[in-house]
């Protein structure tokens, strides 16, 4: 910007469309100085690099606002988190299920964890198999995003609310 510009020309443009053309970086400083501007280089890799005479301010507020804008209109995807365990009843899962079920129909992603204590990490399958005896219960509920699979101390499986828009 203004002085740091180290090429010798630039292609100077104007930020009201008034294109300079190519002229030596001196020249376009001395335009946008006359014009109480600056002057910013816009693409330093083009062949000759392109140059914009503006309100370096004001540029930089509009980016800012086009920023908090864009992190506005943003969704945020909340993930409730279902932990169950091996040895889990069978009534203890129907609960569990009622409130993954609740969260699904709220629009919340679900993530069910079994978690493997002690010796239980030596059979992992038996943590997919809690899982697999879970999906059926809320399956017409949500979309399964990823099978039951081992990570650390954890089995986990990751299930996304259905769509409401009819798929064409």
């Amino acid at each position: 910007m203004n002085e740091d510009i180290t090429v010798s020309e630039v292609r100077c443009m104007s930020d009201d469309g008034t294109n300079y053309g190519i002229i030596s970086t001196r020249d376009a400083q001395t335009t946008a100085d006359d014009l109480g501007l600056d002057l910013v280089l816009i693409a330093p890799d083009a062949k000759p690099p392109v140059a914009k005479i503006m309100d370096y301010g004001k540029f930089r507020y509009q980016q800012e606002k086009k920023k908090k804008e864009a992190k506005k209109k943003q969704k945020v995807i909340v993930v409730k988190e279902v932990k169950f365990s091996v040895k889990i009843a069978e009534n203890d899962i129907n609960y569990k299920v009622k409130h993954a079920i609740e969260f699904l129909e709220k629009g919340y992603h679900v993530k069910c964890r079994v978690f493997l204590k002690g010796r239980e990490m030596a059979h992992p399958e038996a943590g997919a198999e809690v899982l697999e005896r879970v999906w059926p219960m809320i399956e017409e509920y949500g979309v399964r995003e990823s099978e039951p699979k081992q990570e650390g101390r954890f089995v986990n499986m990751y299930v996304v609310p259905k769509s409401e828009k009819p798929k064409n």
